[in-house]
């Protein structure tokens, strides 16, 4: 694949105008976040709302046959479900919270908008009911949820039919985990990702955009490690001319440690992030960078629907030594694996999206709280809602137009529903 600008690079979404008494439809307690008053007629908010109108729900048919699980249009199962529980985050990743846009004045969503941890917990439920194996918790940062260890303890209580426990798991990008750990496994957690982009401090307070060193996430991982949440994985977004000179170091760091480095290339998630193809480092590439220093050899996928192709280091004959581990590559962009994409993601307040790269979800919300439907009326909308799926960005990226900065067909904010 070369290395054109598909989408063509673009710089951050402006500003939009609007008059001030359209702010007076805002609730009061986001008004002071959403912008500031420039004189008596406008005020300058983000030309970005993460959140579309929704999708119509499906009709579903009343008393319908819940014993088989649902498969999508390409007949994918639905086994794993990613919630979001904060679109907030204390991090200013170019890739995806840009200081230019979420900044002190942009309006996150209400806490009355944000589903309850009773609400996640009986909608998770339902999921696993309909064949959900696995639960990664994301944000925004979801360390800043308040007393996120409450919902942990009530998903890690859940069961699937055969009795067996979930699959619960949690990204971060480390700031508190350090002093969260013990907490999170003493709750119920079982293992956590961290987003890392770097060793060099320089660079990742750069990345991060708001000065955090690498020296806490560091030792957030140690405080994982020490508590039990692994095995734990590490996630680098490469950016090409940011970090690609990370890729080494980074793999040197993490190899025989028991964590897995997988390495990300740089996505078009959203609309403000500027994503430009010229900018992707191709994972083939970051594969041949580390086989000069490193030696590895291919490894089997260890799961069904697996986004990381796996890769082990190799001792002197040539085969994996278990002892040095392995290292990951998610490659989106130049090798899209959505053949067998299993996920489906749940915002903050309860939108259910079928695809990273969506643009419009489903408002489970309502039915959560509508006291006529009951957690088997839910099952049958969520079974006719995964059928209808037939998401494949990634395969058909290339044959799409450019991303635009607003109307319905703009893909939503990673920091909205998560990685």
């Amino acid at each position: 694949m070369n290395h054109s600008c598909m989408l063509g690079c673009k710089p951050p979404t402006p500003d939009l105008k609007v008059p001030t008494n359209e702010a007076l439809t805002l609730p009061p307690q986001e008004r002071s976040r959403s912008g500031t008053i420039r004189g008596m007629s406008e005020r300058v908010i983000p030309l970005v709302d993460q959140r579309h109108p929704s999708l119509p729900l499906p009709a579903h048919v009343v008393g319908q046959n819940l014993n088989a699980l649902p498969r999508d249009g390409l007949r994918r199962p639905l086994t794993d479900l990613r919630i979001s529980v904060t679109d907030r985050c204390n991090f200013r990743c170019n890739y995806c919270m840009p200081k230019e846009i979420f900044d002190k004045d942009y309006a996150y969503l209400p806490h009355s908008h944000l589903l309850s941890f009773e609400e996640i917990t009986r909608l998770a439920s339902v999921f696993v009911g309909r064949g959900v194996r696995k639960i990664r918790l994301t944000g925004g940062e979801p360390l800043l949820r308040k007393n996120i260890e409450i919902l942990i303890a009530q998903l890690a209580a859940l069961r699937s039919p055969d009795g067996q426990p979930l699959d619960l798991t949690l990204t971060t990008n480390g700031s508190l985990l350090a002093r969260k750990a013990q907490s999170l496994k003493d709750a119920g957690l079982q293992r956590v990702t961290v987003s890392l982009d770097g060793l060099d401090d320089t660079v990742f307070r750069k990345m991060n955009d708001v000065d955090f060193p690498v020296a806490d996430v560091l030792a957030g991982i140690e405080a994982a490690r020490a508590a039990g949440l692994g095995p734990i994985k590490v996630n680098m977004v490469v950016k090409r001319g940011t970090n690609e000179h990370e890729i080494l170091p980074m793999a040197r760091h993490f190899r025989g440690t028991g964590i897995v480095l997988r390495f990300i290339e740089y996505m078009d998630v959203g609309a403000t992030n500027g994503w430009c193809m010229d900018e992707v480092l191709p994972s083939a590439d970051v594969i041949r960078l580390l086989q000069t220093e490193l030696p590895l050899v291919a490894l089997s996928p260890s799961a069904s629907g697996e986004t990381a192709e796996r890769w082990g280091y190799a001792n002197d004959q040539g085969q994996h030594d278990r002892a040095l581990g392995e290292i990951g590559v998610i490659s989106s962009v130049t090798h899209a694996f959505c053949g067998d994409c299993n996920r489906a993601r749940l915002s903050t307040e309860g939108r259910l999206y079928l695809c990273l790269f969506a643009s419009q979800g489903y408002d489970l919300r309502q039915l959560l709280r509508d006291p006529a439907q009951s957690d088997a009326a839910i099952a049958a909308t969520l079974d006719a809602i995964w059928q209808g799926r037939t998401d494949q960005y990634s395969l058909l990226r290339s044959l799409r137009a450019p991303d635009t900065a607003s109307g319905p067909g703009r893909r939503v904010e990673m920091s909205y529903i998560g990685g």
